[in-house]
This record gives C-alpha cells, sequence and structure tokens, in this order.
C-alpha cells in the first residue's frame, strides 16, 4: 500500500482486508464534484416568513455536496479520494481540514483557487421536510486549470446528472476511471427540468450499477412501476437498483442472476439529507467485499436508514461503530413479533462481521464535525 492511501482508512475497521493484496489500487473508491459549505438549521418551529425573525435551538456546520457521498464511503472503512475545488477562503480551509484530517479523505486530486469563495447551502430542517437556500459558481480560472486524472481504484461513483460530469472534463474524467478498470457506480438525481431525457441512460454504457430513486427509475424509462423500472434498468447495466423510500430497495444483478426486494427498516425520520449517498456508499462496500445481493442491499439500507435518524448531510453519515451497535440492540432486543424476527434474520450476517469490528471504531459523534456544534 503507498503512503497516500495509508492514512485514509483509520476508521478502525477495514470491510475490503480479505481482499487485499499485493498490486492492488490504492483507493477503493474515487469521486469527482463539488464541495459546499453546509450550514444546518435545526429546532425550528416554522419557517420565517416576511419581516419576521425565527430562532434554531440547534446548528451544525460541515462539508457538503460530494462531501457527503465521501464521508459515507471513508467512514465505511473505504480508502477514498475525492477530486474537487477548495477555496483559498476561512470556509474552504475548513472543508479541507475536516475531510482531510478528521475523515481520512485523500484530497491530493483536489485543486486550491485562489481568488474564488466557497459555496454555501443554508438548510433548514422543519417537521419531516427541509429547505435549502445555495449560493455557488465557479472558480474564475476552473476551466483553465481542472483537478487532474483520477487514480487509480476500485470502484468510483458518480451523480451523472450534475454539473461536474456534465463538462467535458467530467466526462473525460469518467472515461478514463472506467478506461482505468474502476466499476462505476452511478446515480442520476432530480431532473428539475421534467424533461428525463434518454440521453442519461445513454450515459451509462461504461457504467456498472444505476441505482435511482423511483421515481426517478419510472421517469427515465417510461414505466408505470419501480418494478417495471428495474426490469428496464437491468437491461443497461449489471447491477440495477432502485429505492423505494419507506418500501425498501429492489435490485437485479445480472451477473449472478439474483433478484431481491429489501423492505425498510422502521425508524424514526428525521432529515432525509444524505440518505441517498450513505446507500450509495454502502452498496459499494459490500459489492467490493463480494457480499450476496440481499445482504449488500440489505446492508445499504440499514446504513440509510442509520443517516435519516439524525440531522445533516455528512454529520449524519454512520460508521462501522453505529452499525456494531444497532446489530447488538437488534440481536439482544428480545422482541418476538414476525417483524423484530424478519430483521434479525435478515441481518444475521452482520454477527460474522460485527465481532471483528474493535471498540475504536468510528461512530458519528467521534472524529466528526459534530464535535464542534450542539447538533
Amino acid at each position: 500500500m503507498s503512503e497516500r492511501a495509508r492514512t485514509v482508512s483509520e476508521t478502525g475497521y477495514d470491510p475490503l482486508a480479505r481482499i487485499r493484496g499485493e498490486g492492488g489500487p490504492d483507493f477503493d473508491v474515487a469521486l469527482w464534484g463539488t464541495v459546499f459549505l453546509d450550514i444546518v438549521l435545526t429546532g425550528l418551529d416554522g419557517k420565517p416568513a416576511g419581516g419576521t425573525e425565527v430562532f434554531a435551538t440547534g446548528m451544525g456546520s460541515c462539508p457538503g455536496g460530494i462531501a457527503n457521498l465521501a464521508v459515507a464511503a471513508s467512514r465505511l472503512g473505504l480508502r477514498t479520494s475525492l477530486a474537487a475545488a477548495f477555496a483559498e477562503d476561512s470556509y474552504g480551509e475548513f472543508c479541507w481540514e475536516t475531510l482531510a484530517d478528521q475523515e481520512h479523505i485523500d484530497l491530493q486530486s483536489s485543486r486550491r483557487y485562489c481568488r474564488w469563495h466557497s459555496p454555501v447551502t443554508v438548510s433548514y430542517a422543519i417537521d419531516d421536510d427541509r429547505c435549502m437556500v445555495t449560493h455557488a459558481h465557479r472558480p474564475p480560472d476552473y476551466h483553465d486549470n481542472p483537478v487532474t486524472a483520477p487514480p487509480a481504484a476500485r470502484a468510483v461513483i458518480a451523480d451523472l446528472g450534475s454539473d461536474d460530469l456534465r463538462e467535458p472534463a467530467g466526462v473525460a474524467w469518467l472515461e478514463q476511471a472506467h478506461a482505468s478498470g474502476s466499476l462505476i457506480f452511478a446515480d442520476a438525481g432530480w431532473d428539475s427540468s421534467g424533461a428525463w431525457s434518454q440521453e442519461m441512460l445513454d450515459r451509462l454504457d461504461h457504467c456498472y450499477a444505476f441505482t435511482p430513486n423511483s421515481v426517478e427509475a419510472m421517469a427515465y424509462t417510461r414505466t408505470a412501476t419501480p418494478q417495471d423500472a428495474l426490469y428496464s434498468l437491468a437491461d443497461r447495466v449489471p447491477l440495477a437498483v432502485v429505492t423505494n423510500g419507506a418500501h425498501g430497495a429492489l435490485a437485479i444483478d445480472s451477473a449472478t442472476g439474483e433478484e431481491v426486494n429489501v423492505p425498510a427498516l422502521r425508524v424514526p425520520a428525521m432529515d432525509a439529507t444524505g440518505a441517498g449517498d450513505v446507500f450509495g456508499a454502502a452498496l459499494v462496500v459490500g459489492t467490493l467485499a463480494q457480499w450476496s445481493l440481499t445482504e449488500r442491499v440489505a446492508f445499504a439500507t440499514l446504513c440509510s436508514s442509520l443517516a435519516v435518524q439524525q440531522f445533516g448531510g455528512s454529520l449524519a453519515a454512520p460508521g462501522w461503530g453505529d452499525i456494531a451497535q444497532w446489530w447488538h440492540e437488534v440481536r439482544d432486543s428480545g422482541g418476538t413479533t414476525s417483524y423484530d424476527l424478519a430483521v434479525r434474520r435478515r441481518y444475521g450476517f452482520l454477527e460474522d462481521i460485527v465481532p471483528t469490528v474493535p471498540q475504536g471504531a468510528v461512530h458519528r459523534a467521534q472524529a466528526t464535525i459534530a464535535r464542534r456544534s450542539d447538533v
């Protein structure tokens, strides 16, 4: 392992230890995108109206945007490389130090830009909904000084609908990653234009997996049900996954012939920000670790369920300490309802994993920016 990658997986547990060997890539996952400074306000009684002021009882600041995905991957033990633009302002320094020093994400593929300010998003959560205000633009010399080519990595997680990967430099970055042998796990995001262009599906040619939600999947495939959308997408990528909110997730692995429909866990949802990123990172973990499709989708569903129980995007991403704690509570709960028994059966595979997770494995409340806030 190179010195470059040695510092980026310090979560206390390596889910890929069994498959590592000499000559493997330095990184498990590589990412390209925009990092925002997220300011998350919580505990609001209602939305502010014109000419009024409201007070929040909680606040947290953390790197957001593509950083949500990078943090989710790193906390799950994936050696993570991030290519992004960082401003040489206080916000940029804050995000850089948080990602590099606290979250152990490699930023050698990233660039710093002067005469530019960091993109900022202010998010406030009210009841089960959230509202955001964002200000962002490209650095003045971004196109003349783009981020570097992708490093060798087992996988890439890409939002094909993002501006970053629609631009020529982003398209070239993704093509280089595919050519170097990285498995590309793709998402698409919401199409605010309402066009749901088939061009998006044409971009799946080089992708290993596609993981839209049910609304996006049905819109892109022009189908009437999540199941029909899944079958349509399975004709295009080896691994098709459709997340279906409170109904769980559906998936087909064409390589193994497996098809699953994994129900959601019953959890109190506080904030869904970043839950999709957590699902995607967990799916990559299970795939690279060569788990069965049922185990992969169940694990991704679990991780996203843990995330929605906390406020904030990267703030809420769980680590292996959180996963081990959850499994111990479920296993030892003694619940006898059909739901309790089904959950213990579905996640029984964790029994072989959790005993090897050390007590020092990262939790959301450790080595995170949440320690500097009152979230």
